[in-house]
């Protein structure tokens, strides 16, 4: 049985862990990289971390095997992440050697974070990122754990979600475009929106 509930500081090392899992469109990216943390780093952890109350988990007799993350302010997490999140991980990954491409492709995505497209934020300002393990997949866990976020953002007065993924994950592309996104343009990343 899968259980939904808020994230906990003890889930931690669950996000990373499902991060890498899933962080190669959807498939197992821990071949492609020798520090397992990068992805985690980056699209997980800094929510548990600096929002946990805009995290929930879902979780089975395996543990935590899925989980959404987001901000229900994208102009705000930024600032956040550049002031509280970003400085030490780049300290710590200036003089990085042993990495893989993919490593290096993320270590640079943390020496120069990106932003979200201001027209996006404007019109969409918080976003999230959802990830599930396989076995979680199919039995609805992911609509089960997007509705949970969406209810606490129209309650918080939330006037739109947006979110980026890669072309290559055509699970993730149906799973959004089936929940109620619309796919707004592409530009590296496949943006999808929803008004609430």
């Amino acid at each position: 049985m899968v259980i939904l509930r808020p994230y906990s500081p003890l889930d931690l090392d669950a996000l990373y862990t499902i991060c890498v899992k899933t962080g190669d469109s959807g498939r197992d990216a821990t071949p492609l990289h020798n520090d397992l943390d990068l992805i985690g780093h980056i699209y997980a952890a800094p929510y548990g971390v600096l929002e946990p109350e805009n995290v929930f988990v879902a979780e089975d007799e395996n543990g935590v095997g899925g989980y959404v993350v987001g901000t229900l302010d994208t102009d705000r997490f930024a600032d956040r992440l550049d002031t509280e999140w970003w400085p030490a991980l780049q300290a710590r990954y200036a003089s990085a050697d042993d990495m893989t491409e993919a490593d290096q492709g993320r270590i640079g995505a943390i020496m120069q974070p990106h932003r979200s497209p201001e027209d996006l934020v404007r019109d969409y300002p918080a976003h999230i990122h959802m990830n599930l393990l396989p076995h979680l997949r199919g039995q609805r866990v992911g609509s089960r754990l997007l509705g949970l976020w969406i209810d606490q953002a129209r309650a918080k007065g939330v006037t739109g979600i947006h979110l980026g993924a890669s072309a290559r994950n055509e699970g993730g592309m149906a799973f959004w475009s089936r929940s109620g996104f619309t796919r707004l343009r592409e530009d590296g990343a496949v943006w999808f929106g929803m008004k609430l």
